[in-house]
């Protein structure tokens, strides 16, 4: 079968590169020429026969409703966009509802896998209509891990990026809670070896991971992480979990804490610290240290 796909940075150049490797034909564009197979998003429908699956991986928001803005008008009834990216649950009913105007079918499917995907399968979930998703799912069976699992029909419209947003959520609060638990062992003088201690987890015990086994790796780059700034971004995913959260009045104190530690981590001198310990040595003399 034959599939365009638009974007083709570190996750969508090696999802090209698997589903090659599964016998699929696939027709790239990027922005980045030296990148793409074709020079313009018209060029790649042009080369695809009908019906067509076009997959898309930009970041979300503005680039990725440019590009389901110009799909609209290159693609016919029966074709089918894939939305790959980052986006928000909240998009996809209206590029669903943009495309079905025309005739075209819309999928919206999370990803997870990062630069282990090409070897190792990506994690998808995705959702929308059974006869949308149908036209696709040759190209979910050649990305997916081997096996029975890894892959998953979330639901209608909206499904994918709802549960991939869910799952990255639940990755904040598990990457925070080794950094914590790593953290104190790094301070108190009877643990020798912490890198270690993590790496004896990894095996019998109920906190094994795939995270657990990245944090050895990294402990075995940089045993102290000497070398990193304690400084995080976020994707912008955890918070739009935490914003689900209270629409729907569900409580997750534990992904929001470590939405809001990865906040604290940009603030080289705190503003709320200055305030508690100005009231710290207002109430009770504490001392504060000044600039």
């Amino acid at each position: 079968m034959e599939l365009g796909l638009v974007g083709l940075g570190k996750m969508g150049g090696n999802m090209r590169e698997r589903i090659r490797r599964a016998g699929h034909t696939v027709v790239g564009y990027d922005r980045n020429a030296d990148l793409a197979d074709v020079q313009s998003l018209e060029e790649l429908v042009g080369k695809l026969p009908g019906p067509r699956v076009v997959w898309v991986m930009v970041p979300a928001g503005a680039p990725t409703q440019a590009t389901i803005d110009e799909l609209a008008q290159l693609l016919e009834p029966g074709d089918v966009v894939v939305d790959g990216g980052n986006s928000r649950w909240t998009d996809d009913e209206k590029h669903a509802e943009q495309l079905a105007a025309k005739g075209i079918g819309f999928v919206d499917c999370g990803v997870s896998g990062g630069v282990w995907g090409l070897e190792n399968g990506y994690a998808l979930m995705y959702g929308g209509d059974a006869e949308h998703v149908a036209k696709v799912q040759p190209f979910f069976d050649a990305l997916k891990p081997e096996g029975d699992l890894g892959a998953v029909h979330a639901g209608k419209v909206g499904a994918g990026h709802f549960a991939k947003m869910v799952h990255n959520g639940i990755e904040y609060a598990m990457m925070q809670a080794y950094a914590e638990g790593w953290e104190l062992l790094e301070k108190v003088d009877s643990v020798t070896d912490v890198r270690e201690v993590f790496r004896s987890w990894q095996e019998g015990t109920v906190i094994r991971s795939w995270l657990l086994d990245l944090a050895v790796n990294a402990l075995d780059e940089d045993e102290h992480l000497d070398r990193l700034k304690g400084f995080a971004q976020d994707s912008g995913e955890g918070r739009w979990t935490v914003e689900a959260a209270i629409d729907h009045a569900v409580p997750l104190p534990a992904i929001t804490a470590s939405l809001f530690a990865r906040f604290a981590s940009r603030q080289d001198d705190s503003p709320q610290m200055k305030m508690i310990a100005a009231l710290r040595n207002q109430f009770g003399g504490h001392a504060v240290e000044k600039k």
